[in-house]
């Protein structure tokens, strides 16, 4: 009788763990997908002029619109696409006259080259973007090769001359082909709170199962059937 209470409290406190780990990241899910739907409210908002003092944090992903000439000049920094491969984005930087920024342009092949700026003052209108792309395994920009793994910034920045401040193009005035725009969106924000939901509540079963076999086992023990 011991045993089998043992086998219970044991058994039932696992699954209790287990079941509020899943019920928790389920809380979590719904807190994340609410985020990224104020997100992707943002970004599809009218576009505005320019802010004239950015921030970083209250500015990410704002919608706005800018003039200016297109600098000569364009770094490349390494990206993968979804049945597509390997190419760059296109950094170049913008110049509205009264400052300069740097304007992502969007996506290119690696096999294609990258075309010239167009003549005159462009329209460009797109995100602010303050980019994160860099982890412990991001090897080093090769500045010297025009090869760049991370859109820093700041380096970014005083390669071209610029602000560090980075507008991710969603349309332009004039045709970059081949570049096309890789506009900012919700895609990179990781949510994998269903998964890990998914799994608590898995291990949970498999302790429910594990403790009910345990259970019949030792019933079927003390009844001195151990076949």
């Amino acid at each position: 009788m011991a045993r089998l209470l043992f086998i219970l409290i044991f058994g039932g406190t696992g699954i209790a763990i287990l079941v509020s780990l899943g019920t928790w990241q389920m809380e979590r899910l719904a807190w994340k997908e609410g985020i990224l739907a104020e997100i992707e409210t943002k970004i599809a908002a009218d576009p505005v002029d320019l802010p004239a003092s950015p921030d970083p944090e209250a500015d990410k992903y704002l919608p706005v619109r800018t003039s200016g000439e297109i600098g000569d000049r364009a770094l490349r920094v390494l990206v993968s696409q979804k049945q597509i491969g390997a190419g760059y984005r296109v950094i170049s930087a913008l110049d509205t006259g009264e400052r300069r920024l740097l304007v992502d342009r969007g996506f290119v092949r690696v096999s294609e080259d990258i075309p010239a700026p167009p003549e005159g003052e462009v329209t460009i209108t797109g995100n602010l973007h303050w980019p994160d792309d860099r982890n412990d395994s991001t090897p080093e920009n090769d500045v010297a090769d025009n090869t760049w793994f991370a859109r820093d910034l700041d380096q970014m920045a005083r390669e071209l001359g610029t602000e560090p401040l980075l507008v991710v193009a969603r349309e332009t005035s004039f045709s970059d082909a081949p570049v096309t725009p890789l506009p900012v969106d919700t895609a990179t924000i990781p949510n994998d709170h269903f998964e890990y939901a998914m799994t608590w509540f898995s291990l949970a079963a498999i302790w429910a199962a594990m403790t009910a076999y345990f259970l019949w086992r030792t019933r079927k023990t003390a009844k001195g059937d151990t076949a």
